[in-house]
């Protein structure tokens, strides 16, 4: 009985030990919150400092603007401190920190120059962290700056080989003599800095050649006049920034180029535009009050308990001190950098110890609710986001100045709505469209509409692969019963629509089974209000006959379109209920199925969305802007000259031999499969290159299917599932019928085997909405209320055991009754869902 008490010890022990790490991971996700700025890809943010009190009260400033702004990922701090210096330096406790060697002194030239730590300091961290070895998106920033607002490097457009930076206009040095000196490509010299958001693979490339550029354009002291540099001092101070954009320019990385993200504060921002990211490097003032960081380069003030910055004004006072509504908002800018600053402080006074300071008029402001919501995160407006014209930018003076031949109108919001199922078919093109559009450099957010019921839920694992919204499914209609699938594509986006509040201008509309290769904006394709954009579909003959006629009282207006859809927010908001209607109304009309009416040569009614899509607009009168430009199918030959944006695969393809059709892998979990992933397409070099129209055909579905395998790789890479070697996945013989949504075209389609492990251990990505964290949360703390009762009870035998033993007497043995017990599953998502199966596209 003792032993078996004494394993039951054991086993309780080790059930607390884990229950106790599980508990902490969950509580870590719990702090971090689902936002609707996170996504499938981490972010971490790096600053550099140094072992001086001038760096710690930036620091602490930053990290709290950093808390405060809900910026995604975790943030390190470079921290280079002499051996001396690190002996007495007292702030190792303001910031997640990485020691980083100093070359304030360079090791070689005995140069005094601290601003190389930067990037001596970052490419310290990318081969010595192991946190540079589990990111994907580095964000760049300098102690001296406050976060207004999250800096998500795929909202601001940054894509993998094409960085997002602040304007630096002061750098002429990129137009001259300069640049041909230190770069063997002075064409792509960007004048940047400040603010650096990139890809870790383009951080790994750039950041060697950034300091050994540093080092070049320091040790050249010829050219250090403020006529080559445009540094009024003439010090070759700024000679890490010159040897940033060389040694970008030198491995061919050009940025896209912001002067809206980031103001200094003393700065007017333009009209719309709303900063998410203050640098306070030069001086400012608001009235008869001001501020220069360079008045504290000695002050110990992090450390010196109760102690703040001087005051500014209160916001009632700056509304009086000014009338103009720039200069006013650029005044309440100014309070708010300061404001920001010194509740971070009185903050860390509090982690230190210090006693509560005295109640004061100012302190009361800082801890009010209106100061919370002054300083709350900032969202990003459309003309924050717009980017310069590499065309037209000119040198300036001073920073944050930008210069233009005429105004610039600023380009509409865009959102990005796909509509799938909760099953592996539509998993696997998840993963390939959001990947394909992170690269694509497509404004805006994206949003999955999934469509699923609580069964389905209960074992669907893929709600971390996008930003998801949750809809009911009506793939069983709920008054006909009906099978149609297809009709949730419209339920949906009416669902999101009546549920979702936007401030988009413009909804981009896409299928899940299609790959983005470039953006879809509606100031390119010329969309408008009342007239949406959209892509030729042909086949749509029901738009010329008797089908029209019935279904919508403007067959003039029916325009045969579909696959990519472009619309003004307010147009979709009249139009979705039609949609879906109308298409119900199809659906429903049988007698009218035949291929002369409907083109659909199975004559299966599978393409009464379409026609929906085409009869609702009609009905508004909606006249659509028809694009060649778009879209293309794989296998289709492309014109010369036209980019298009969007592969969409969904019929097969082939080059030689070879052949894609997704309908066979609807039944396979490609992307909970470690390694998995299609078939190599065949290698470009082998490709007949006699004939141009056949080749540029096979490229492009070379290129479709490399994508797909490209994201899946990324995919399962992010999900930590040890993939040695990728597992190509093969058809077997046995086979089943299924339907292609897209012609009503029956195929075979292979059930398919592989022998691989089914695992998805991602720690990465996190999905927008969690449906059973009630439940996972519940459940923790009944294991824990069961694991302390046996815990309880086996330290309780043991002592009642150990005193009988002690006495030597025999007793009476009691048998403990055993507790009931129960598990239960609490839907949190809110929503009813049904069954949904087919292919919707």
């Amino acid at each position: 009985m003792i032993m078996y008490l004494r394993v039951m010890l054991v086993v309780a022990l080790l059930l607390l030990l884990l229950l106790s790490g599980g508990g902490a991971a969950q509580r870590e996700g719990a702090a971090h919150g689902v936002h609707k700025h996170q996504a499938p890809w981490r972010i971490h943010t790096l600053f550099s400092v140094e072992c001086q009190n001038y760096f710690d009260w930036q620091t602490v400033g930053l990290m709290h603007s950093f808390k405060k702004s809900r910026q995604p990922g975790p943030i390190t701090r470079l921290l280079s401190c002499t051996q001396e210096e690190r002996k007495t330096y007292r702030g190792m406790d303001l910031a997640p920190t990485f020691e980083v060697p100093s070359m304030s002194r360079h090791p070689k030239t005995g140069d005094w120059y601290p601003a190389i730590n930067k990037p001596a300091g970052i490419v310290h961290w990318l081969k010595h962290s192991k946190d540079a070895q589990n990111v994907d998106w580095v964000v760049i920033l300098d102690a001296d700056m406050i976060i207004r607002g999250p800096i998500i490097p795929w909202e601001l457009g940054a894509e993998k080989g094409r960085p997002v930076a602040a304007y630096y206009g002061y750098l002429v040095g990129c137009d001259n003599i300069l640049a041909k000196l230190h770069t063997k490509h002075p064409e792509l010299c960007d004048k940047v800095g400040g603010l650096l958001v990139m890809h870790i693979d383009d951080l790994r490339a750039l950041a060697p050649m950034w300091l050994s550029k540093s080092e070049e354009v320091r040790e050249d002291r010829a050219h250090w006049a403020t006529n080559y540099t445009g540094d009024i001092y003439g010090q070759g101070w700024i000679s890490e920034m010159y040897g940033y954009s060389f040694g970008a320019a030198e491995v061919g990385l050009r940025h896209k180029i912001n002067n809206n993200l980031m103001i200094y504060p003393g700065y007017i921002p333009l009209d719309g535009v709303e900063p998410i990211l203050m640098h306070y490097g030069l001086p400012f003032r608001v009235g008869n009050w001001s501020f220069s960081k360079l008045d504290h380069h000695e002050d110990n003030i992090v450390y010196d308990c109760g102690r703040l910055f001087p005051e500014p004004p209160y916001p009632r006072e700056v509304n009086q001190l000014e009338t103009a509504p720039d200069k006013r908002r650029a005044l309440f800018l100014n309070i708010e950098c300061i404001n920001t600053l010194n509740e971070g402080l009185l903050l860390q006074h509090a982690t230190y110890g210090c006693p509560k300071p005295k109640w004061s008029k100012y302190l009361s402001f800082l801890r009010s609710k209106a100061f919370a919501e002054l300083t709350g995160p900032k969202l990003l407006t459309p003309k924050t986001l717009q980017m310069m014209d590499e065309d037209r930018a000119q040198v300036v003076d001073e920073p944050h100045v930008q210069v233009v031949d005429e105004p610039i109108k600023p380009h509409p919001k865009i959102h990005t709505i796909f509509s799938t199922e909760c099953n592996s078919y539509f998993d696997w093109q998840t993963v390939g469209l959001v990947h394909s559009f992170q690269l694509s450099g497509q404004p805006g957010n994206i949003t999955r509409l999934l469509s699923c019921n609580d069964e389905d839920l209960k074992q669907y694992k893929g709600h971390h692969l996008a930003p998801t919204h949750y809809v009911p499914s009506m793939s069983r209609h709920p008054l006909t019963g009906d099978w149609y699938p297809a009709i949730n594509k419209p339920a949906a986006v009416l669902h999101w629509l009546n549920h979702v509040k936007t401030d988009a201008e413009y909804i981009v509309i896409l299928d899940a089974d299609m790959i983005m290769r470039g953006p879809i904006t509606p100031w390119e394709f010329k969309a408008a209000r009342g007239r949406p954009v959209s892509t030729p579909y042909g086949y749509l003959i029901g738009c010329d006959n008797e089908l029209a006629k019935l279904h919508t009282r403007h067959p003039e207006a029916c325009d045969k379109v579909g696959g990519v859809i472009i619309m003004h927010i307010n147009d979709l908001r009249k139009f979705a209920l039609l949609w879906l209607h109308k298409t119900e109304e199809v659906r429903a009309d049988r007698s009218h199925w035949s291929r002369n009416i409907t083109g659909d040569v199975y004559e299966s009614g599978w393409i009464s969305e379409m026609y929906g899509y085409s009869f609702g607009a009609a009905e508004l009168n909606l006249r659509h802007q028809i694009s060649n430009e778009i879209l293309i199918y794989p296998g289709y030959v492309p014109v010369p000259g036209v980019k298009y944006r969007v592969f969409h695969y969904g019929l097969e393809f082939r080059v030689g031999n070879w052949t894609f059709d997704k309908a066979n892998w609807i039944h396979t979990d490609v992307v909970n499969s470690c390694g998995a992933k299609f078939p190599d397409p065949p290698d470009p070099s082998t490709l007949d290159h006699s004939d141009d129209d056949s080749l540029q055909r096979d490229l492009l579905s070379i290129e479709c299917v490399k994508t797909l395998n490209e994201a899946l790789h990324l995919h399962h890479e992010r999900s930590k599932c040890n993939v040695r070697s990728p597992q190509t996945i093969s058809n077997q013989d046995s086979s089943e019928t299924t339907i292609s949504r897209k012609f009503g075209k029956f195929e075979e389609v292979h059930n398919l085997t592989y022998n691989t492990t089914t695992t998805n251990n991602s720690e990465e990505i996190s999905p927008p909405e969690e449906p059973n964290q009630t439940f996972s949360s519940m459940r923790f703390w009944i294991i824990s209320l069961w694991a302390f009762s046996i815990l309880g009870f086996v330290i309780i035998m043991s002592v009642m055991l150990s005193g009988r033993k002690g006495q030597k007497k025999r007793g009476k043995v009691y048998k403990p009754k055993r507790r009931s017990s129960y598990s239960g599953f609490w839907d949190t998502n809110g929503h009813d869902r049904h069954l949904r199966s087919g292919e919707m596209s």
